[in-house]
């Protein structure tokens, strides 16, 4: 053990910042009805607008706007990351779903680094993304390329309709933000299925945790086991499905069962993820018509998506069902 009252302290302000990291999530999360994003149609290649902030260590938004959409680049090794992989997850959007920017309609892209001191998150505001740079003795910098496609991924939950951010619902949001965040590494490594290492936030522990990563699509529940972090929490079948009050229903463990899900049909399917497991789910998102809706609402969806770009009797129709059946979801 690292310190039995270190560890309550830290213990203690980390689950402030993830509260308020919650709240901030669930107050993007409208209840509105469903409406579908349309695809990007137009006689040039949508270009990103990005706008990159330091929040010079205080926790007021954005800051202070370091660099600009077509800028070169600055002093901060940071910023430009940021810079950067916020391009290389726009490009994965536009080239592979159609989709322009978190909209669908071109929407600048602000991000925040240097939020408030060792602050040991990433979040998703509503308008912006906003990054802690870690405390240095569990976490590093939070700039890291599935943590920002998972975040930008809740703004294009948010804006293909919204998913209400408590129990299923919320959990099924959180499961999208990790599926596009792991796909989005994938491309810009042009991994295939069997090479991708399936984890979430692999970059952002230091050697005193012990543990790969925040969260695991192929072994859920096994992506840490720490001293002071506890033991990964996600279950992988709705056998072991979590019913709790706290983490608006369990949002962020329940979110396992929809994870392993897809990883299975992407391993069943092959090749790349995004060629077709992803466009099942990136089309089902946008036809999901229930903001309230429960893991067999969501199965349901994919596999009807999966008919309809595939056919009836398609393998990939097939697999889906199975996939989802694996996972203790019978449809």
């Amino acid at each position: 053990m690292r310190g039995d009252e270190k560890l309550r302290r830290m213990a203690k302000r980390m689950q402030k910042d993830a509260d308020a990291v919650r709240q901030a999530r669930a107050a993007a999360a409208p209840e509105t009805a469903f409406r579908g994003t349309p695809a990007f149609v137009g006689p040039t290649p949508a270009m990103p607008h990005r706008e990159v902030y330091d929040g010079q260590y205080k926790r007021t938004l954005p800051g202070k706007l370091v660099r600009a959409e077509g800028d070169p680049p600055v002093r901060s090794k940071l910023v430009n990351k940021v810079y950067d992989l916020t391009g290389k997850v726009f490009e994965f959007y536009i080239k592979e779903f159609k989709r322009n920017s978190i909209d669908g309609q071109g929407m600048t892209i602000i991000s925040t680094v240097h939020y408030g001191r060792g602050y040991r998150n990433a979040f998703w505001t509503g308008e912006q993304m906003v990054f802690g740079d870690g405390d240095n003795q569990l976490f590093k910098t939070f700039v890291d390329l599935s943590i920002i496609g998972h975040e930008l991924t809740h703004g294009v939950v948010q804006f293909s309709g919204g998913l209400i951010y408590q129990d299923q619902a919320g959990a099924i949001n959180e499961s999208l933000a990790d599926v596009f965040g792991v796909m989005v590494v994938q491309y810009a490594k042009k991994q295939t299925v069997s090479e991708a290492s399936w984890l979430v936030g692999e970059e952002i522990f230091t050697p005193e945790v012990n543990g790969h990563a925040l969260r695991s699509l192929r072994a859920p529940g096994m992506a840490f086991d720490d001293d002071i972090l506890g033991k990964d929490p996600q279950p992988y079948h709705m056998d072991f499905y979590v019913n709790t009050y706290t983490d608006y229903g369990g949002v962020h463990i329940n979110s396992g069962i929809p994870n392993h899900a897809f990883y299975l049909l992407a391993q069943y399917l092959g090749g790349y993820s995004w060629t077709k497991a992803g466009q099942i789910w990136y089309q089902a998102m946008q036809t999901l018509q229930n903001p309230r809706a429960t893991f067999a609402d969501w199965a349901d969806t994919t596999v009807e998506t999966a008919w309809r770009l595939f056919g009836a009797g398609s393998f990939e129709v097939a697999m889906t069902r199975r996939a989802w059946k694996l996972v203790g979801i019978h449809i």
